[in-house]
């Protein structure tokens, strides 16, 4: 049976929950041991030298990155195609994929630092949380357009493109930042969660989120809890107001960057 490593609160691990449901591919889930902490499990580490989720084992095979995977998967299991047919549709839903990896990821994770580990109180706090709901609005209405009079990110079915972003829809969703009522975008998220694929995968991230304590903000002051600070992610919090949590979290050594490969 696949394997694969994940975390429920992450949108990458989400997007490859959701395209292994779709295909009716069976697999068992792991959350490597260590995770978070800096030091992550040999056996995991050997699998992703980057120490992130998500990783896929299939027999002899072991593949991280997200969008790698997916490509596997499509490449592994080609019934049913995620991916459109033509060339241009293709290229297209892997835009959509690569800017709400690289830029709509951000503003989630943000709040999540705020949230759950208390990085930033009072003002601060209150001016990251607002810059996030002003970004993830901005970034609806650009979702809005590219659905235009389409069902589907996709075109006629779901696949590719709606796996990309339902993810990131669900989690700003969860944390108060709504599509606007009667929107395209708002018809397309309730449409989505109807699929089982959606609706089973966010329901274990909501699971997860609304398991966070108090203690993770603590072992993250402590400097035993290590959050991945990734070039967007470093972006956005520089320039929505953070750059206190950024040199903080260096001094207190509670971030982290990728490892060189090999060193863990």
């Amino acid at each position: 049976m696949v394997s694969l490593y994940e975390h429920p609160l992450s949108p990458y691990a989400q997007k490859v929950k959701m395209a292994l449901r779709e295909k009716g591919v069976a697999f068992d889930l792991k959350t490597p041991s260590g995770f978070g902490a800096g030091v992550p499990a040999p056996d995991f580490a050997k699998a992703n030298p980057r120490a992130e989720v998500p990783v896929l084992i299939d027999a002899e095979a072991r593949i991280f990155d997200s969008t790698i995977i997916l490509e596997y998967l499509e490449d592994r299991w080609p019934t049913p195609p995620l991916l459109p047919a033509s060339p241009a549709e293709r290229a297209r839903v892997r835009m959509i994929e690569e800017v709400m990896d690289t830029h709509f990821e951000a503003f989630n994770w943000g709040l999540l630092e705020i949230i759950w580990f208390r990085r930033a109180t009072g003002e601060l706090a209150e001016t990251l949380t607002a810059n996030a709901a002003r970004q993830t609005q901005s970034f609806f209405a650009w979702l809005d357009t590219l659905l235009a009079d389409r069902t589907w990110f996709n075109g006629e079915a779901f696949g590719w493109g709606d796996v990309s972003v339902a993810p990131y829809v669900a989690a700003s969703v969860s944390f108060g930042n709504l599509p606007a009522e009667g929107s395209a975008l708002a018809a397309w998220f309730a449409r989505a969660q109807e699929r089982p694929s959606v609706s089973e995968t966010v329901a274990e991230s909501r699971a997860a989120f609304g398991g966070g304590s108090s203690d993770i903000a603590d072992l993250v002051a402590k400097g035993l809890f290590k959050r991945e600070y990734r070039d967007h992610r470093l972006e956005w919090m520089i320039k929505s107001g953070g750059l206190d949590v950024v040199l903080k979290g260096l001094e207190a050594g509670n971030i982290r960057f990728t490892e060189p490969f090999g060193s863990l």
